[in-house]
């Protein structure tokens, strides 16, 4: 499975911005998926994930309320809307399949990774 991360870019806070993950190579969805985040000096941490049909969902406490994931499984895509961004957002943004475990919250639980986005909250 191939993941392709986009849509990250400049921000302010306060601002929205929604992130795209596109797989191709496999049976998307059969895959329950996630994204995590990786700021400098920080380890990669667990951002929310979605069950294969989208009927389950999952968040980290820091982005609950603001993000919310979603997936499109006819067009093979996982999105990220983020709302109400803060500078402690900034991070690359990594989309990934993950193994049947639920809810994924760990590096661990998570098979194939795509590439990354870069998102910039400025303050």
């Amino acid at each position: 499975v191939q993941l392709q991360a986009s849509g990250g870019g400049l921000v302010q806070a306060g601002g929205s911005l929604r992130i795209s993950c596109a797989a191709s190579g496999g049976t998307f969805s059969s895959y329950d998926m996630g994204w995590f985040r990786h700021a400098p000096g920080k380890e990669r941490e667990f951002v929310a994930a979605i069950s294969w049909s989208g009927g389950d969902t999952h968040y980290a406490d820091s982005v609950k309320g603001r993000f919310t994931i979603s997936r499109d499984n006819a067009k093979n895509t996982v999105y990220l809307q983020m709302n109400s961004l803060k500078p402690e957002d900034t991070a690359v943004y990594y989309c990934a399949t993950a193994s049947p475990t639920w809810p994924p919250t760990s590096i661990y639980d998570y098979i194939y990774w795509g590439q990354g986005t870069l998102v910039t909250v400025s303050s």
